[in-house]
């Protein structure tokens, strides 16, 4: 492609490890945001609770938004997103946790 035929396009790959250290307050975060979304239905709506009380993932993922992630960006539309969230066996002495593991192509740049 020239630099006229350059696609506007653009996935961007986020992949984080975090440690839940109170799982009260993560939870009630949670609980909060999902009392405060006022066009959930209410079947999905005791769903969700139940599934955020149950795992901290589901609680995460309730919280972590990627269009707060960009929407501060200047000159950036967020078109489309998904994400999720798992419990997840974390030893940072592993080679299994190498962060740098994906990244075999040379080309690709890290901002």
């Amino acid at each position: 492609m020239t630099g006229d035929e350059t696609s506007r396009f653009v996935r961007l790959r986020v992949e984080m490890v975090v440690e839940i250290d109170d799982a009260g307050k993560l939870t009630g975060a949670a609980l909060g945001r999902i009392a405060e979304d006022e066009r959930m239905p209410a079947e999905e709506r005791a769903h969700a609770e139940a599934a955020v009380k149950e795992d901290g993932a589901e609680a995460l993922a309730y919280l972590v938004d990627p269009f707060d992630l960009v929407s501060a960006v200047p000159g950036v539309e967020l078109t489309q997103a998904s994400w999720s969230s798992e419990m997840v066996d974390y030893d940072p002495d592993s080679p299994d946790w190498d962060p740098d593991e994906d990244d075999d192509d040379e080309d690709d740049e890290l901002v």
